[in-house]
């Protein structure tokens, strides 16, 4: 590669940056052209402390490499002096691309990357120090588990009680804050995993050290050790990074802070890009408060405010700025575009979340009449099993759609799973669902019995299932896969009985309680695993609209096949976190009711700071549109197989009312909204940290719990409407609907009239 100062030594790149009077020359440096006021403060500002607010849509990719190749081109620093830090492997190569197209020429030599690479770039070239070698493997998460087994089984720790998963999230916490097991708290050591986690985060780290193996939480934590402990090292690195530049700092954690303060100490140059109102990943480690000190931290450091947007139209900027405007911890800023106003934000109320799925599938293909494209248009949801709705509700008008970020809810593995059990209740020849699922959850069935059985299955030519029948009454398994197949065997044949007595949706419920599948969840301690126990329980929710359990296995036949060609128009559908980083030129944001959003785990678990996540959630949700935003909220929704009544999130309120056109008042159904909605005194004040301020969700009955219902009583149900009871069974009843004729439902599933 060429010497990087012998870049842009044209007269244009050495042109006086300032004429004598302060005004900018015509002759502005080809780089610098067509960026705004506040954009070229953050790029030519190169030494010292910057911090860079870049709100969203306002061009903060443009200022990184712009800022690079400035740094270049005013032969400040080579490439190789230079650090930047991303997120992402795209957003580095995207960074280094884009500097190359600046120049006009590649780069070779500097440091660019994510956090995982860079630190382990700098942690190869002094393994030595943490006790490793030079060449050490990097190991994945199913290593990591199985390694925590071993260790959980010579400890003799009951790993069905305490599964390896759990261990695995209390030591990556530590890693994420940088401590070894010698600087853990007290206080910590007893609240994690019944007090065993130190223990075992001392074995886990001895054995990697006795493999030379690293995690990707030792990449940073190795770096941060290395440097505090060896001067000589710190100050090499230190002279030898003399610009440091980092984006999406409102992400970093405590150890990728740690490490870029130390390198930056005393020079100083470092330029940090981010924004505080995007801050949605404290459940990944994330610490906001990092951005937040940045001045306090760095003393005299400068603040440039990226504001102007060119993203989204006045109205929808006018609206996620009022919103987040509530957020006491902040920096602040205010978003405006030149642009034209455009539509207003429109907030929709309807009765159930069914008809929020049907009315925003008719907007869909209103929008579609209008010639616009499904790939300009997406649904955000707060979690992955509202998704279940829409994409029911998209195949049956035959729109096609793509789930970002995540499987369809009937590819996702705990649906799967569950799928499997009433694909083999319903066909016991159903080899290869029993196969999935023979030993899950773990039975203790091994690869020798399952050779045993297919052998006799193929040698009798009968399914597995028959072939069980047969060896589980002779010696050929072992005692304990024997008695473990006696069991399950056992099982499938009392859930056919029930089968024949019960509704899919109290079948399947059934069967993922007793299968084990419900408390294997439970007792992972995994992020995803609570999102893995909803998307369970709103499968059961989607069985009570199928009369049979063929007709749903049927059915999910037929969604499982609904691929189209990867070249064709598509919705995307997805979650609000995954949306980060993308725009719409229409987004449809359903699901905007206390304790869904903002979610109540959020609440309970991180109080006003988890409130607060919540709506920089909202702020990046809305800041994904483009054009045009309506969100959507439903008086009733099916949570954890109840229905609940919902009260609008109090989001809703914050939107100011210049931006925001109101149409909770829609009749739908023959029932108007205006009955079902509160008043703002009554849906005010969150409910934090178990103090009652407000009733997230209330329940329309216990379940088993008929209460006063009687032979005759006019009930409501949301699905079928008003009916009278013409039977009783316990918390069964039989109702004839007035327009779905007779049906047997739950009684906690309908509402006197």
């Amino acid at each position: 590669m060429s010497d990087p100062f012998e870049l842009g030594e044209t007269p244009e790149h050495t042109a006086p940056q300032s004429g004598g009077d302060g005004a900018r020359p015509n002759a502005k440096p080809r780089h610098l052209l067509g960026l705004n006021e506040s954009q070229l403060e953050a790029v030519e500002n190169i030494d010292g402390p910057v911090l860079v607010l870049a709100g969203a849509g306002t061009g903060k990719t443009r200022v990184l490499t712009t800022r690079l190749a400035h740094i270049l081109m005013e032969r400040k620093a080579r490439p190789g002096e230079m650090l930047a830090v991303t997120f992402t492997n795209k957003a580095a190569r995207e960074m280094q691309e884009r500097v190359a197209n600046v120049l006009g020429t590649s780069v070779e030599g500097w440091w660019v990357g994510t956090f995982h690479a860079l630190g382990a770039r700098m942690l190869r070239r002094n393994a030595e120090l943490v006790g490793l070698k030079p060449n050490f493997t990097i190991i994945d998460t199913d290593d990591q588990l199985r390694l925590i087994k071993q260790i959980l089984l010579a400890r003799e720790i009951d790993v069905k009680r305490w599964p390896p998963r759990s261990f695995l999230f209390a030591i990556q916490g530590w890693k994420d804050r940088a401590m070894e097991p010698d600087e853990v708290p007290p206080g910590e050591v007893m609240d994690a995993v019944g007090g065993d986690a130190l223990d075992v985060y001392v074995d886990y780290q001895a054995r990697l050290r006795a493999v030379n193996a690293a995690d990707f939480g030792d990449l940073l934590m190795h770096a941060v050790k290395v440097l505090q402990k060896n001067p000589d090292v710190l100050a090499y690195y230190q002279n030898r990074f003399r610009y440091i530049l980092v984006d999406e700092y409102q992400d970093t954690n405590a150890a990728q802070y740690m490490w870029l303060k130390l390198l930056a100490k005393n020079h100083k140059n470092i330029c940090c890009v981010g924004d505080d109102d995007q801050s949605i990943y404290s459940w990944r480690g994330a610490d906001v408060g990092n951005i937040l000190s940045f001045e306090a931290d760095f003393p005299g450091a400068r603040i440039v405010r990226l504001e102007r947007n060119y993203r989204s139209t006045p109205h929808i900027l006018g609206a996620a700025s009022g919103l987040i405007a509530n957020n006491e911890g902040r920096l602040g800023k205010t978003l405006w575009t030149d642009i034209d106003d455009g539509e207003k934000v429109r907030t929709h109320g309807v009765l159930d979340s069914g008809l929020e799925a049907r009315f925003i599938g008719d907007e869909i293909e209103m929008r579609q009449r209008k010639k616009e494209n499904l790939s300009s248009m997406a649904i955000l949801v707060r979690t992955s099993a509202q998704t279940r709705e829409f994409e029911e509700r998209l195949i049956t008008l035959g729109i096609a759609y793509q789930v970002i970020g995540g499987l369809r809810f009937y590819e996702r593995r705990e649906i799967r799973d569950a799928v499997a059990y009433l694909r083999v209740i319903s066909s016991p020849d159903d080899d290869l669902a029993f196969e999935r699922i023979v030993n899950f959850p773990k039975r203790g069935i091994g690869e020798a019995a399952m050779q045993t059985i297919h052998v006799h299955a193929r040698a009798r030519k009968i399914p597995l299932t028959a072939a069980i029948d047969e060896l589980i009454i002779t010696d050929e398994l072992r005692p304990a896969p024997r008695k473990a197949l006696a069991a399950l065997m056992s099982d499938f044949s009392r859930w056919r009985q029930s089968a024949l007595e019960l509704p899919p949706a109290e079948l399947c419920d059934l069967v993922i309680k007793e299968s084990g599948i419900i408390e294997h969840w439970k007792m992972d301690k995994s992020i995803e695993a609570p999102g893995r126990i909803d998307n369970l329980k709103e499968m059961v929710v989607g069985l009570e609209q199928f009369d049979s359990l063929q007709n749903f296995l049927e059915h999910v036949s037929l969604v499982m096949e609904n691929e189209e060609n990867k070249n064709t128009d598509k919705l995307s559908i997805m979650t609000m976190h995954a949306a980060k980083g993308l725009e719409f030129d229409t987004v449809f944001l359903p699901g905007w009711e206390e304790g869904l959003f903002p979610h109540q785990r959020s609440l309970d678990e991180a109080g006003t700071e988890g409130l607060e996540e919540e709506r920089r959630l909202a702020y990046v949700a809305l800041t994904r549109a483009k054009k045009r935003a309506l969100v959507t909220s439903a008086a009733s929704r099916r949570l954890f197989g109840q229905w609940q009544s919902a009260l609008p999130s109090r989001f809703l309120d914050e939107l100011p009312e210049q931006h925001t056109e109101r149409s909770d008042l829609g009749e739908a159904g023959g029932v108007m909204m205006d009955d079902f909605i509160p008043t703002r005194q009554q849906r005010r004040g969150p409910t934090i940290n178990g103090r009652k301020e407000s009733v997230a969700y209330r329940q329309v009955s216990n379940a088993g719990d008929n209460g006063d219902l009687e032979i005759g009583q006019r009930v409501f149900h949301q699905k079928f409407g008003y009916g009278r009871i013409c039977g009783l069974d316990g918390d069964k009843l039989e109702v004839d609907f007035e327009k779905a004729g007779q049906k047997k439902v739950m009684a906690s599933f309908v509402e006197q009239v």
